[in-house]
């Protein structure tokens, strides 16, 4: 091989770099058609969606996400989220994606609804078991200025060793599924993360809190819920009360379904995204 060809080819191969590490996420793009954009939850790669794209790519254009610090994907510096938001803006307008719709999984789905409470740049948003706010799910008379990075949970999470790490993944994952099987990938993928994004990332989805920004939601969304551990009825109530400031939405509840609706109940989740689309 010439000098000149070396050069060259290296020459290539660092733009290529550079324009893989513009973005704090990788995309697999996969078919033809409308674009749709699928936000995986917290820790999961874009393989979460598999079972989701090999039908939606015969008709669609899917671009799959895998964020910073999850899978392979390099980590980024805090402010995580807000990083995330600002990168699939730039992607959209990048790649000339035309009002796209955007199908997001638990925190994907609150990353959608937080880009659409600033601007309208989906036509389409489909949530799989997504809240306005986790953190008032899970503390009473929440305020995202009491959530802080700096606080002991935070801290013991940080130190914990690979052993009590995986401990406490594996309980966290038996309560997200009902099938067994897929137990462990869920475990792998936690592992899998980086520890500081796991911990500060985590921090930002609690911080979080659109309960009254959805107002000024006007793009279509369907929310598909899971009914388990609790049950429908208790399920319904807390979406109610989530989403009682959105003018406009459907809601659905997916039966005998944990928190990973595509695990659980696959066919069921591919038809009501069909439908919603």
């Amino acid at each position: 091989m010439n000098l000149k060809l070396l050069v060259a080819l290296l020459a290539l191969n660092i733009s290529l770099t550079l324009k893989a590490q513009e973005y704090p996420f990788k995309v697999n793009v996969v078919g033809k058609g409308n674009p749709i954009l699928l936000f995986p939850g917290f820790t999961c790669t874009g393989a979460v969606w598999n079972d989701v794209v090999q039908d939606l790519s015969k008709n669609y254009e899917c671009h799959v996400f895998t964020f910073a610090g999850f899978g392979d994907v390099p980590a980024i510096e805090t402010p995580w989220l807000a990083e995330i938001k600002n990168g699939v803006s730039e992607y959209i307008i990048a790649n000339k994606l035309k009002k796209p719709t955007a199908i997001g999984h638990s925190l994907g789905g609150s990353l959608a609804l937080w880009m659409a409470t600033e601007k309208e740049q989906f036509s389409n948003i489909i949530l799989i078991d997504a809240l306005t706010s986790t953190g008032a799910l899970m503390m009473p008379n929440f305020k995202s200025e009491f959530i802080s990075y700096d606080n002991p949970y935070n801290a013991q999470l940080l130190k914990m060793n690979s052993q009590e790490f995986s401990a406490m993944a594996l309980q966290m994952a038996q309560g997200m599924t009902v099938n067994a099987d897929k137990i462990q990938q869920i475990v792998d993928w936690m592992l899998q993360a980086d520890r500081n994004t796991y911990v500060n990332g985590y921090t930002d989805l609690l911080k979080l809190d659109l309960r009254d920004a959805v107002t000024t939601i006007k793009t279509p969304i369907t929310i598909l819920a899971a009914t388990q551990p609790y049950g429908e009825e208790t399920a319904r109530k807390t979406y109610q009360e989530q989403y009682k400031n959105l003018e406009d939405y459907t809601l659905k509840f997916a039966g005998k379904s944990a928190h990973f609706i595509m695990f659980d109940q696959p066919k069921w989740l591919v038809r009501e995204i069909r439908l919603a689309l």
